[in-house]
């Protein structure tokens, strides 16, 4: 599988009931962030919870970054399970959870 064939896969492993509640959003994959070249994902945008009318908004934008996630892991399964973990980290910002939640559900 290719590094986009796991970010698909992570976003097709949603549960139904999360896949339907992903609005107005897009999930990209860049090279690395021109900032923070370590960094291995980004969400921008307005957490679910505090949306209100969403009407001419653009979409939240989720970047998983593929450079620092193959650089730091080598193993394909160990890559494989770090883009998953990117992929659901991030969509937890989307939800509206903060890195204190999401280290407590494993997804830091």
């Amino acid at each position: 599988m290719t590094f986009d064939d796991h970010v698909a896969a992570a976003l097709d492993s949603l549960p139904p009931d999360l896949s339907a509640a992903l609005e107005n959003i897009v999930v990209v994959i860049e090279d690395e962030h021109p900032e923070d070249p370590d960094l291995f994902g980004l969400y921008e945008g307005i957490p679910l919870p505090e949306r209100g009318d969403m009407a001419g908004e653009l979409p939240d934008r989720i970047t998983i970054f593929r450079l620092p996630l193959q650089e730091e892991f080598e193993d394909p399964a160990e890559l494989e399970r770090e883009i998953r973990i990117t992929v659901l980290h991030e969509l937890g910002h989307y939800f509206g959870l903060d890195e204190e939640r999401l280290a407590d559900l494993g997804y830091e």
